[in-house]
Formats: structure tokens, sequence, C-alpha cells
């Protein structure tokens, strides 16, 4: 009797296996409310931290042409992080990756590329300049380029690059949405954002054509001088967490009016 009753003693003390899995389920509950809102703040910290590089590498590209008297071509895939070719003129892909070596930006990863937080194979900062002939020949990448063009001329083209509020059947205008620079910008920069591209190579080649998660985001890794800038969106079949800086041609001859340059 004595050995009875200690037997129930002990299971009266302990958990059944229904309430250990109830107990789990509740803890498994708990952390899964603490961890959502942790990575929505970390892909928050990573979003304001690619606007920054973004920012930074326009103001350096601004500062470059102030003191070279050109923009830099992009960087090909197998540059190194800078300018292809050295010093500019023809550019090798006008739409290509950041010349964050050519910049003297940081930090930049082992192959000398500056990429954003997210850290996706396809991540690394890309960058487009107006590949056009004003009065001269590559007026943006060739030294007194803009010189040669001259300011009025420059300010009247839109054969320039095209940021348009959504996907454009042309790559001469913004075919649909709103059009925030119809061929006047002189140069993008941008990020493809968290969920990167759909490539089937290694996708770090600017002649290798990607896909985006949509139409929009395609339009910003098709090789075109067309981009897309828009809230970003979660919906399907019209995601968009890339993000998108450009430089205006006024933007441009103002640093370069204040650096004693006239363009």
């Amino acid at each position: 009797m004595l050995t009875d009753r200690c037997l129930n003693r002990r299971s009266e003390s302990g958990f059944s296996l229904i309430e250990l899995a109830i107990g789990l389920v509740i803890v498994a509950v708990l952390l899964s409310s603490l961890l959502v809102p942790l990575v929505t703040q970390v892909d928050q910290r990573r979003t304001a931290e690619t606007q920054r590089l973004l920012d930074e590498a326009r103001s350096a590209l601004i500062g470059f042409a102030a003191a070279n008297r050109r923009l830099p071509c992009p960087a090909s895939g197998a540059s190194g992080g800078i300018e292809s070719p050295a010093g500019g003129g023809n550019c090798t892909h006008p739409v290509g990756f950041l010349p964050a070596v050519t910049l003297g930006l940081t930090p930049i990863d082992a192959q000398g590329f500056q990429a954003d937080p997210f850290g996706n194979q396809s991540n690394r900062i890309r960058y487009a300049v107006a590949d056009v002939a004003i009065g001269g020949a590559d007026t943006f990448t060739t030294t007194n380029g803009m010189t040669t063009a001259t300011m009025p001329a420059i300010a009247a083209s839109t054969a320039l690059l095209r940021v348009c509020s959504t996907a454009s059947t042309s790559s001469t205008s913004c075919s649909a949405g709103i059009p925030l620079a119809n061929g006047t910008a002189v140069a993008v920069i941008y990020s493809v954002g968290k969920n990167g591209v759909l490539y089937t190579g290694d996708c770090v080649t600017p002649d290798v054509t990607c896909t985006g998660i949509s139409a929009d985001e395609t339009e910003n890794v098709d090789l075109d001088p067309v981009f897309v800038n828009r809230p970003p969106s979660s919906a399907a079949g019209a995601e968009f967490d890339d993000m998108l800086v450009w430089i205006s041609p006024s933007m441009l001859f103002g640093r370069l009016i204040a650096a004693g340059q006239q363009p």
C-alpha cells in the first residue's frame, strides 16, 4: 500500500503529455509573436541603411563630377569595382554596378563592390548613366563632355534616363503611370531590395539579364534606360521593394558651378 501511495503522489505532482504539449504550443506562440516584430525591425534598419548608402553614392558621384568634369562609367562584373573602362569615355556598360573603388566608397566586398545590407547574391548596388551624345560623344562620361554639350542643350534634352511610376512598354518614354523623370535623369543609383532578383546564371554581370519578382522590378534589371520607382508593396503580382535615387541636370549643374566649373 505504501508503494501505491508513493506512485500516486508522483503522478499527481508531474505533468501529463497533453499538458506538456499545450505548454509548448503556448511558448511557441509567444516566441513567434516576439520574433515577427524583431524581423520587421531588422528589415527597417536595413532599409534605412540602404537609403543612406544610395544617398552617399549620389553625393560621391556628384563630387567626382566636380573634381573630374565628368561622371564615372558603371563598373562591370569583372572590373573589381572600378569604372569600365578606367578613365571613362565610351562605357563598357551604361547600366552596371556602382564603381565603389573608383569613388573611394566603403564598405566594399572582397571583389570591390558595394552591396546593400540585405546580403543576397544580387544585392550589389547598381548604377546607370545616360548614354547620349549631345554636341559630341559620351556627354556625361567624357572629360569636358558636358561643357561641349552646353547646359541649355542638356537641360532641354529628353533623351536621358527615364524613371517611371510603373513599368513601361517603351524604352523612350513612360508609357504608363506617372513620369518622374521622363528622359531627364543623368544617372540612377539603385538597390534591388530584400527580395533581390530571379536569375539562371550568377546575375552579377551586367550582360546577364535578370528578372524581378514583378514587372516593375524587372524594369530595373532589364538593362534598358527605363527604371521604376514607387512605394513598396508585398501584394502578389505587384511586389516591389527596390530603392532608387537619381541625379537631375540641375542638381549636377548646381554642384559643378559651386565648384567653379562651368558644365
